[in-house]
Parts: structure tokens; C-alpha cells; sequence
């Protein structure tokens, strides 16, 4: 099943809290080094690449950031989700940021329910099952 939007909207909170963690400790660790504040076009650039290898790095090994796991999503593609298709997912999610989340508001007019950066990259989130107490899934 196609995850609701509300759960996605959770994971991006979550994954937006992980990202804003790692910059901060990057920016710390930079004022540490160099004892003096740090600007620039160079240091935009290094922050966007963190955030970049955080998700395809997460895409790629596990299908799911940690925003995903808390949530119990994950993502679906046929195949192997490749760096190219994580790419593409990262594109579509800045699109879709830059337009106001209209690229994820996408998925209500979609027959598949699919948000941009699914249709960019070949992908679904889907919602996982709760195992049971028993150890066997649930579609709870």
C-alpha cells in the first residue's frame, strides 16, 4: 500500500532534524578548527553534499532514512535503487520543495499515487506492516 502523505510529511520532520543535526555539528566542528566564523559559498556547498550523501546513502543500503524507519515506510523499485535513481529522488524532493510541496501534493491527483520524486525516480514509499506480537506481520 502507497503510503498516506501524512506519514511521509512525518519522516521528512524527522529526517529534517537529522540533516539540521549534522550541519550544526559540521559548522561546530569547522569554528573549532579554524577559530573564526565560517561563510560562504564553499561552506553552502559542503552542507548541500551532506545532505545529499545522507539520503542516497540511505536510499541506496537500507531503502529507508531514519525519518522512514520511525515511520515504518520504505522504499519500493524494481530492481536495485541505485545512486542514479536516488539522483533523480533527491531532484524531484528539491522540486518539490521549491514549489511549496506541490511535488508531494502530486500524489492526490496521480492515479498510483505517486509524488514527484516517486515518478522521478521509479519508486514508491510504501507504509510496512506492524509485526505482531507473534512475530508475524499485521496490516495494523
Amino acid at each position: 500500500m502507497v503510503a498516506p502523505l501524512r506519514f511521509r510529511l512525518a519522516a521528512m520532520l524527522y529526517d529534517a532534524l537529522v540533516v539540521l543535526a549534522m550541519w550544526m555539528f559540521t559548522i561546530v566542528l569547522l569554528v573549532t578548527v579554524t577559530g573564526d566564523a565560517v561563510i560562504g559559498a564553499w561552506l553552502q556547498s559542503l552542507l548541500f553534499l551532506e545532505a545529499y550523501a545522507f539520503f542516497t546513502l540511505s536510499w541506496t543500503h537500507r531503502g529507508q532514512t531514519i525519518g522512514m524507519l520511525a515511520w515504518r515506510l520504505e522504499l519500493r523499485t524494481d530492481g536495485r535503487f541505485t545512486p542514479a535513481k536516488a539522483l533523480r529522488r533527491f531532484v524531484g524532493a528539491l522540486l518539490s520543495l521549491f514549489t511549496l510541496g506541490l511535488g508531494h501534493a502530486w500524489m492526490w491527483f496521480d492515479p498510483k499515487r505517486r509524488t514527484w520524486p516517486d515518478r522521478f525516480s521509479d519508486s514508491a514509499v510504501v507504509r510496512v506492516p506492524r509485526p505482531d506480537r507473534n512475530g508475524s506481520d499485521t496490516s495494523a
